[in-house]
């Protein structure tokens, strides 16, 4: 074979990969690189609970609008569910009893180290978005009618309004978390539904402005109830 043949098969058959670029005969082709888009993980830290209605599996939300589609894992026990924001609440995501059964673990109301995931719907605010502050001071609300009483006006900083109250299922001495308030600030939390109130004391984070141990829920709750919609929430140190 010729000099001049040998070099031209050589040519033609020399590869060189660059950058993620593969380079053949002098026709660039580009090759795709690196992993699928990661998962837009919102509210990171925030626990998760459950609002005690029934339904099919679905979520509340005080972050993200309705229409949004979270995927929540938890991590304790690697179950996860995709579920469909239909209304608001006061947590990142607080689940009805279908669909914290998928994920809960025997015996436990809340999950402590969970993964929130938006997976589409919804014209929701950035990942990682810095938790709201305390809102400020707003009027003192009117006494409320309810069948089992009525709700004198508040008495000290009406915070969160519009958050819905849920329970931990932890046990103790009446206590509540929160991811809106520092350890060690009192919330007089009030069903504007029966006229009940209970103070409680911060002794740790969660994703809600307020999150009522069994104890302290049980001081305002109505029968059966896991969820008061109906809430005034007031800072009072």
């Amino acid at each position: 074979m010729s000099r001049k043949r040998t070099m031209s098969l050589t040519k033609k058959l020399v590869l060189s990969v660059t950058t993620g670029a593969l380079v053949t005969g002098g026709v660039v082709a580009t090759m795709a690189a690196g992993n699928a888009a990661a998962p837009d993980v919102v509210c990171p830290g925030s626990t998760v609970t459950l609002s005690g209605e029934a339904g099919p599996p679905a979520a509340t939300s005080g972050t993200f609008p309705v229409g949004t589609k979270l995927k929540v894992t938890n991590l304790d026990n690697g179950q996860a569910t995709t579920v469909t924001v239909n209304g608001p609440s006061g947590s990142c995501v607080l689940l009805n009893n279908a669909a914290f059964d998928k994920v809960r673990e025997p015996g436990k109301n809340l999950i402590r180290r969970a993964r929130i995931e938006r997976v589409g719907g919804g014209n929701a605010p950035a990942t990682g978005a810095a938790p709201a502050k305390p809102a400020a001071p707003a009027a003192p609300a009117a006494p409320s009618a309810a069948p089992g009483g009525q709700a004198p006006p508040a008495a000290g900083e009406v915070v969160c309004p519009g958050s819905t109250v849920t329970l931990s299922g932890e046990a103790g001495a009446p206590a509540a978390t929160s991811g809106t308030f520092p350890v060690g600030t009192k919330l007089k939390v009030t069903n504007l539904d029966n006229g009940q109130a209970t103070t409680v004391t911060v002794n740790g984070p969660s994703g809600s402005c307020v999150l009522l141990n069994n104890a302290a829920f049980d001081k305002v709750r109505e029968p059966g109830k896991n969820l008061i919609r109906r809430a005034r929430i007031e800072r009072v140190n």
